[in-house]
């Protein structure tokens, strides 16, 4: 079953997301040519990395039946219930810059991570 949470840090998501990681988002749905009403952003986490586990995002038309499904800023996120227990509490930002610019997950459950920020353990 899934459920769906207001915007907002206390509404209890596994996922806050930023207005600006929102905003990049909805316009990459739409570049994709997906409805930004229906499609949403997945963030899971996998086995892999030196340090263990990786975070993945993508592009999903509709929720699973067991997502965590909240709305932040007009997008809508999806959280696997396994993928919830390692993200709870996390802050979805998008960062800009020379060195090269992308989604980037703050996690307070990390307990360390691999030297080049691409991988983590809990």
């Amino acid at each position: 079953m899934s459920q769906t949470a207001d915007t907002g840090p206390d509404a209890g998501e596994p996922v806050v997301v930023t207005e600006t990681a929102a905003e990049q988002a909805l316009q990459l749905i739409e570049e994709e040519g997906y409805d930004p009403d229906e499609a949403g952003l997945r963030l899971f986490v996998k086995q892999g990395g030196c340090a263990g586990l990786s975070y993945g995002l993508r592009f999903d038309l509709e929720p699973e039946a067991d997502d965590a499904v909240t709305r932040h800023h007009g997008l809508r996120v999806f959280v696997d219930p396994s993928s919830q227990n390692y993200v709870d509490g996390s802050r979805l930002d998008f960062e800009g810059g020379l060195q090269g610019a992308g989604f980037h997950v703050d996690n307070p459950n990390v307990e360390s991570e691999c030297g080049c920020g691409e991988s983590f353990r809990t």
